[in-house]
């Protein structure tokens, strides 16, 4: 797999969380000899949150996540994730492998099945070959240790050209709190939660509860935002674990949702950095809308549109591609009103070119790597942000040949 160009120079240092261990390793799910398969596994006491797909026809292991998540925190807690295979649309004998899976890491373990949260990535309606995984469980066992979220992050990965960490440390009272997070992701992005796997860590004192509030918050201002190809997947899974070793009681502290945010941005924009086939990173920034749900239909509308990506991918500044797709949101919109900028060119005013436009400019403009498309809807004080990518011919060779 050829490498993003909108890809990071490295994988970032990211702190240790005390309370949690990692391994990974090669099962041999879809391909020979790529790790495929991660184990995380937590301290008693951690608290665990979640936010998963609103597919309709979501997956064995998200469907038993959902269920797991109001289960008693006291005990030690485990993640299992492979990739190669989604475990979608794969009926009865998905919640076999479900079962099968977390009966192997609580018997290596003794981990109780509830604390027990499995996620898969990879082709949809194809039989798991769950018995590679288990049969892997107790090297996995075997290899934890604190540092390992590097390979956890490699192993997680499916279409995806590098893997994606961030962290933060922040300071409360004195004491240093910690957060670290891998995720994957690549295609099937739009918004309809998070659109891919991302799991987080820190040493923050909070329980389950408010955890798993500012997580769905955050999760609307960030993972939700961005959109690759339009399509939800069916194994959405953004899981937040936090062990409480710093001892620093996070619940009503500003600091550490702002820093939360921030990590969760980061692994967002690097999905889409990622995106199947992209050369441009582009922000779409709505303002001016009725409300701010309008702005983000706007913003939506015009980072999903083919024809807008496509021009992005050519380098073409086809405002009028922009225009079509405010048009087509269904939000309020006047063109006389309408103004719209690439970076800090003003495009269009007034329901009409700008008398200072060059086709120059605009030209010049998008050979960027990085975009921003701003578009004021003067009509009231909502705004909105999303981000996106282009969309190129390497998209449709990558998804053309992904089963073969």
């Amino acid at each position: 797999m050829t490498l993003s160009p909108l890809a990071p120079d490295h994988f970032p240092d990211l702190p240790v969380i005390d309370g949690v261990r990692f391994s990974s390793g090669a099962a041999g799910v879809k391909y020979k000899d790529r790790t495929d398969v991660m184990l995380a596994e937590l301290m008693a006491g951690t608290s665990i949150a979640g936010v998963f797909t609103r597919s309709a026809t979501r997956s064995a292991p998200v469907l038993d996540c959902q269920a797991k998540l109001g289960a008693d925190q006291s005990d030690r807690a485990a993640l299992l994730v492979n990739s190669g295979n989604s475990n979608a649309f794969t009926g009865a004998a998905g919640e076999r492998s479900v079962e099968a899976i977390c009966d192997a890491v609580s018997d290596a373990t003794g981990i109780s099945t509830a604390r027990i949260f499995t996620a898969s990535t990879g082709v949809i309606g194809q039989r798991l070959p769950h018995e590679k995984i288990t049969q892997k469980i107790e090297e996995l066992v075997e290899s934890l240790t604190c540092d390992g979220i590097e390979g956890a992050a490699k192993a997680i990965m499916t279409t995806d050209t590098f893997p994606k960490g961030a962290s933060a440390e922040l300071t409360i009272d004195g004491q240093t709190v910690r957060i670290a997070g891998i995720a994957k992701g690549s295609g099937m992005i739009a918004p309809d939660m998070a659109t891919m796997l991302v799991y987080i860590f820190t040493d923050a004192k909070i329980d389950q509860a408010p955890l798993q509030a500012l997580l769905g918050a955050l999760t609307d201002q960030t993972f939700n935002c961005i959109t690759v190809d339009s399509d939800t997947s069916t194994s959405d899974s953004l899981i937040c674990a936090a062990t409480g070793t710093s001892g620093v009681d996070v619940t009503e502290s500003a600091g550490f949702t702002q820093a939360l945010r921030d990590v969760m941005l980061d692994l967002a924009h690097q999905v889409v950095r990622d995106g199947e086939g992209a050369t441009k990173f582009v922000e779409v920034r709505v303002t001016g809308a009725a409300t701010d749900a309008e702005a983000r239909k706007v913003g939506l509308s015009i980072a999903n549109s083919p024809l807008v990506k496509t021009a992005i991918a050519g380098e073409d500044p086809n405002w009028g591609r922009i225009v079509m797709a405010v048009g087509k949101s269904g939000a309020q919109a006047d063109r006389d009103r309408l103004t719209i900028r690439f970076g800090d060119i003003i495009v269009a005013e007034n329901g009409w070119v700008s008398p200072d436009y060059t086709e120059e400019a605009g030209a010049a403009y998008m050979k960027a790597q990085d975009l921003t498309i701003t578009v004021d809807l003067g009509i009231a004080g909502g705004m909105g942000t999303v981000w996106t990518c282009d969309l190129t011919h390497g998209y449709i060779t990558i998804n053309a040949d992904y089963r073969s």
